[in-house]
């Protein structure tokens, strides 16, 4: 089974080689490896050359991080698919195989793990801890969510269901699992180890006006998929990730 990972990047020269060298330590053999970069000019593009395990590579500037993924998409030949962002990087390195090992299984559809936040600067200390946990779709309606940077799903999927809607400019990942997991109902499993360190300081969480503008979007995901959450739906969401802060288990 071959799994295909996409990066997307742009000006990432200081953090891409966390995230290629850590593909390139996997001890599963049946990798491709995308990078789609989006026209970089602080010698982004240098550090891949670097890395003769990525498969397919390509710099040209494009209508933003969706967009970009959804050309990685176009170009990934895998039965699987994941996404690792340029500033993040896989745990160890049996990762791909744990993940793997779940798609064995032909009625599984998409895997997803747990995921931890570290310091930008220094990427071996923790910050916080996204535990996630098994689900059943109807957790959405309580502001459940996966970490996107850990959910791995069939290229079917994407050939069924569609790619990143990319009318949305910070919630196209989470209207993605809504419209897979919760509107048709695709067959996941959580895998019960961390999969993901991701560097601290996303950009819906940036600031209050940047929080509110995710709000908006994240409604306009349901609205796009002719789904109603309760009222306190989206209220719920946020709040849920203050256990990301006291979980050290």
């Amino acid at each position: 089974m071959t799994l295909s990972i996409i990066t997307v990047s742009y000006n990432a020269a200081n953090t891409i080689q966390d995230a290629l060298s850590s593909v390139a330590a996997q001890l599963y053999p049946q990798i491709e490896h995308i990078v789609v970069d989006g026209g970089s000019i602080d010698g982004t593009m240098d550090r891949v050359d670097l890395y003769p395990h990525v498969a397919k590579k390509i710099s040209e500037k494009d209508g933003g991080i969706y967009h970009a993924m959804n050309k990685g998409l176009a170009m990934t030949t895998g039965e699987v698919i994941g996404i690792l962002n340029a500033d993040d990087q896989y745990a160890d390195c049996n990762v791909i195989q744990k993940v793997v090992k779940v798609f064995e299984n032909p009625d599984i559809e998409a895997v997803y793990g747990n995921l931890v936040f570290v310091d930008p600067t220094d990427s071996s200390r923790i910050v916080r801890r996204w535990h996630s946990s098994p689900h059943q779709p109807e957790d959405f309606y309580f502001g459940w969510m996966p970490p996107h940077p850990t959910f791995f799903v069939r290229k079917s999927i994407y050939e069924k269901y569609g790619c990143f809607d990319t009318r949305l400019k910070s919630a196209a990942d989470y209207e993605l699992m809504l419209r897979f997991l919760l509107k048709h109902r695709i067959r996941s499993q959580h895998i019960p180890h961390t999969l993901i360190h991701m560097r601290n300081g996303g950009r819906s969480t940036a600031s209050l006006r940047n929080r509110l503008m995710a709000n908006k979007e994240d409604r306009e995901a349901w609205k796009m998929n002719e789904l109603k959450p309760h009222f306190f739906t989206l209220i719920l969401k946020p709040l849920r990730k203050l256990n990301q802060f006291f979980f050290n288990g």
